[in-house]
């Protein structure tokens, strides 16, 4: 169901995206796209007419110019929220009215001002829905273009208009065949085409000196003026505007709409349907800009979260690794005490032998290694029976799961040391003896050990080495400096008796026992730290729909842990110092972090189709470069060589999308309060990239 739910909202952002996107009005001025110039299928009574053209369901043409000493202001691709009601202001103050051809979208995003324009006595009339060429779009699209912007009119203003002017278009002499079948196209849409006669050329912002110049009329003839009240600094237009009217009405020409010169009505009521389909356009529009304002917050948010994260990352893990490479640095008096090694297992017939043969292998005296069956229905029992090691005993339960399995093996175990280790993972001969020696402090009360992919030859194991490498290990010296260690993993851990069991022991109440488990040692006051240099090799998923699985239930699992010690936030004592140190950076770096992580591809997907090409990839590209040098970083801590870090770039296309979703689905899991059961991986039994001395087991 939550899987539903993230691929039913994922098309719903989609939706949203791609109605921001068609609704952006982010167009060329007028005068600025180039245009055909063949004229041969235009009428020479379109050609040498008036600036005003019908063409009737007959075909029929007939043009109108303006009355003698009348000029119609006009103004294009407005409302603006800056430059419209200045333009209005400067028309009230000189009683001069004015017809706004207007862009549908804009409309949407201001429907007051548009509001604002009818009510003070203006004309409102169409210039398309997106500001497209008309020219170069198909029937249908024109049709749509126009009718959008009806609809968004009639709600703004209760109004319909039947002017209408083509983006991009000029004179009626300069009109194109391509032009003419918009012009007949819209006419047959019950439009009038309104041209004009005057350009002001105000969207070269010439200075408003040239603005009227422009438009000063030669002779006594009507004029139909082209200004802009939207579309960049409209500055220089509204200067000259304030100067120009008064000294045309000096000279005495008088000011009127398109419609009144030539006697027509352009603005009769909308019906009470158009009105209502328009409402649902305009708040659709404002849902979609809301929608993406808030995922350019959110990916502002996303940046500073991993510009911080790496500041962190960089600063404290690299101080973590000079101070236990400092000669002078040591755990205190080496601990020697017997260990007991649980492997709780569930038909691990293919990887249990090697797994216990580089445990009862390891260079700690006095280990003692307990396999757990739980309940298994393969040949596991017997594959470790045939090893016939001396140091191996093995324990048989029914099957109730990998916390009740371990419970059981702790209660078993004849030491107050105890080390957890999966039975697909193989160990280096020290990594146990290593692994204990924080126990010298007595109030260590868990060690993680640094666990690592074994099966690294697929594009798949290499993505995951990586990610081993940089997301678990480097941020595990993090949160060791911070002191607050979120989970010690299966693969590897080692844990003091008592400590397990003032922290309650394992528990089934959240699939992320391993997590559970750690935050609950922390609360109980007990340390918990990170030993680098204990390695393990486990076997990740070979295929993404075992990743996919692995990978959903350690998501979910760590909200679930985190909300069953979400207390620890407002407790005293140790348990206040994690909750309110650890439960935070946890929330940041592990969850909002990978939620938020996806926006940075979206909207450089985003980018790349509608946005600056060259700075979408510049920017995705630093964050490339960033995600390289934290693994460079990494890799070098970790004594890893740098040949699989080749394949970061394509781990950032294709793996990570996969984890963005996994833990999206994770996430509405949680939310919807979901409850998901153990998911068990298939086994390969490959450990190719494992110590030398345990290959081929």
């Amino acid at each position: 169901m939550s899987g539903v739910l993230a691929l039913v909202g994922l098309l719903l952002l989609a939706t949203v995206i791609l109605v921001s996107v068609y609704t952006d009005a982010g167009f060329s001025p007028d005068g600025t796209t180039p245009r055909t110039t063949s004229t041969r299928e235009v009428p020479k009574a379109v050609s040498e007419g008036g600036p005003i053209i019908e063409v009737d369901a007959a075909g029929k043409v007939t043009t109108r110019g303006m009355p003698a000493r009348t000029i119609a202001l006009t103004f294009d691709d407005g409302p603006d929220p800056e430059w419209t009601p200045k333009i209005l202001d400067v028309l009230g103050k000189h009683h001069a009215p004015a017809t706004f051809f207007v862009v549908g979208s804009q409309v949407a995003r201001h429907p007051a001002i548009a509001r604002r324009i009818t009510d003070e006595g203006h004309e409102i009339a169409g210039h398309s829905f997106t500001h497209p060429d008309l020219a170069e779009l198909p029937d249908w699209r024109r049709e749509m273009e126009n009718s959008q912007t009806q609809l968004a009119i009639a709600y703004a203003t209760g109004r319909s208009s039947s002017l209408m002017r083509p983006p991009y278009s000029s004179f009626a002499d300069a009109i194109t065949d391509k032009d003419w079948e918009t012009v007949q196209s819209v006419g047959q849409q019950g439009y009038l085409t309104v041209l004009d006669t005057m350009d002001s050329q105000d969207w070269r912002r010439p200075g408003a000196d040239a603005i009227v110049r422009n438009l000063t009329p030669r002779g006594t003839a009507g004029q139909i003026v082209l200004l802009h009240d939207a579309g960049g600094d409209r500055s220089q237009t509204v200067a000259a505007l304030d100067r120009l009217l008064p000294e045309l009405q000096r000279k005495g020409y008088r000011f009127s709409t398109v419609s009144a010169a030539i006697g027509a009505e352009a603005n009769p009521p909308a019906t009470d349907d158009t009105i209502w389909r328009g409402r649902a356009l305009v708040w659709t529009v404002h849902v979609a800009d809301a929608v993406l304002n808030v995922l350019w917050a959110l990916l502002i948010v996303a940046g500073g979260l991993i510009v911080v994260r790496t500041l962190i990352l960089f600063a404290f893990a690299w101080r973590h690794s000079r101070h236990r490479r400092s000669p002078d640095w040591s755990w205190g008096l080496p601990v020697t005490t017997p260990v007991t090694i649980i492997v709780p297992a569930y038909n691990e017939e293919k990887t249990i032998a090697p797994a216990v043969r580089s445990l009862s292998q390891s260079a700690h005296p006095g280990v003692e290694v307990l396999v757990v069956d739980d309940g298994s229905t393969d040949g596991t029992a017997q594959a470790v029976r045939d090893l016939r090691l001396g140091n191996v005993r093995i324990v048989q339960v029914p099957n109730a799961g990998k916390a009740n399995a371990l419970n059981a093996g702790v209660a078993l175990s004849r030491n107050e040391l105890v080390v957890m280790v999966d039975a697909d993972t193989v160990v280096e001969p020290d990594a146990v003896h290593r692994l204990v020696q924080p126990f010298a402090d007595p109030m260590m009360g868990a060690v993680a050990g640094n666990v690592k992919v074994a099966n690294r030859k697929n594009l798949i194991g290499k993505w995951q080495h990586i990610e081993y490498v940089i997301g678990f290990n480097l941020d595990r010296r993090l949160y060791d400096t911070l002191g607050c260690i979120p989970t010690i993993p299966g693969a590897l851990g080692a844990f003091r008796r008592k400590a397990l069991t003032e922290a309650g022991g394992l528990s089934t109440d959240t699939l992320a026992e391993d997590t559970d488990l750690t935050m609950a040692i922390h609360r109980a006051g007990w340390r918990v730290v990170y030993q680098e240099s204990a390695r393990a090799y486990t076997e990740a998923p070979a295929t993404v729909r075992q990743l996919w699985k692995q990978r959903y239930r350690w998501s979910y699992g760590t909200m679930q842990s985190m909300w069953k010690h979400r207390r620890a936030v407002v407790e005293s004592g140790a348990s206040g110092r994690f909750g309110r140190r650890g439960l935070p950076f946890i929330a940041l770096f592990s969850v909002l972090l990978p939620l938020l992580a996806p926006l940075i591809d979206l909207m450089a997907v985003y980018g790349l189709l509608f946005l600056d090409r060259q700075i979408t990839i510049i920017g995705w590209l630093a964050m490339l470069v960033v995600q390289v040098l934290t693994a460079i970083l990494a890799f070098r801590l970790d004594r890893e060589p740098l040949r699989p870090l080749w394949t970061l770039p394509l781990q950032q296309v294709v793996y990570r999308q996969v984890m963005y979703l996994v833990l999206l689905v994770s996430a509405l899991a949680a939310v919807t309060g979901r409850r998901l059961r153990w998911q068990t991986i298939h086994r390969t039994g490959d450990l190719s990239s494992a110590p030398s001395p345990v290959r081929g087991v």
